[in-house]
């Protein structure tokens, strides 16, 4: 049960996001902003950094929301999982590997971020815009697991449920409107 009445049983962030719409439309337009577009990093690099940031806070509905978008955008599972897991043997490129090194140092506290991991990160492909989206993601993540969590919103276990929603963030982005990114409990399929 969330700590304040939210006037609803939404999961995660779409409980507080409907109990305070005058809030929820900019954190929605900020979330397309850094995670709906493949300017740079594609949209499954950008998802998995806010998958792996809330996988580290223990915000269980964000991992599991932004791994199944990651999934979706990836076209699998196991490298969500793998990354989860153990980011040193996962299987990913050596420039997404150093940027969620960057990510976990941001997820520590920004001035954790060393310019070892920035010219590591360098080195292995990543642009100055890349570096800037993986910290900008891995900070913003940080406040929304804390809304989510400092609130108890609940979360579903089912793995189904995230896969259905996923694809729904995948066809029509992060959106405030009923017909947008969590509109109910329902899981289909």
């Amino acid at each position: 049960m969330a700590h304040i009445n939210l006037g609803n049983d939404l999961p995660g962030i779409r409980g507080p996001m409907a109990f305070s719409p005058q809030t929820s439309q900019p954190l929605n337009d900020f979330a397309n902003a850094l995670l709906a577009t493949d300017e740079g990093l594609s949209r499954g690099e950008r998802e998995l950094i806010g998958a792996y940031v809330s996988q580290l806070n223990d915000c269980h509905f964000c991992q599991n929301i932004h791994g199944a978008v990651a999934s979706h955008f990836l076209g699998e599972e196991e490298t969500v999982v793998a990354v989860k897991t153990d980011l040193y043997r996962a299987p990913i490129s050596e420039k997404m590997r150093a940027l969620l090194f960057i990510a976990f140092s941001v997820q520590k506290g920004g001035k954790h971020v060393t310019t070892y991991q920035v010219a590591a990160a360098r080195e292995a492909g990543a642009t100055d815009r890349d570096i800037h989206d993986t910290v900008l993601i891995a900070a913003a993540f940080c406040m929304f697991n804390r809304y989510v969590d400092g609130l108890a919103t609940w979360a579903p276990d089912d793995p189904a449920f995230y896969r259905h929603r996923a694809e729904k963030v995948a066809e029509l982005g992060y959106r405030s409107e009923p017909t947008g990114y969590m509109p109910d409990k329902e899981v289909e399929g």
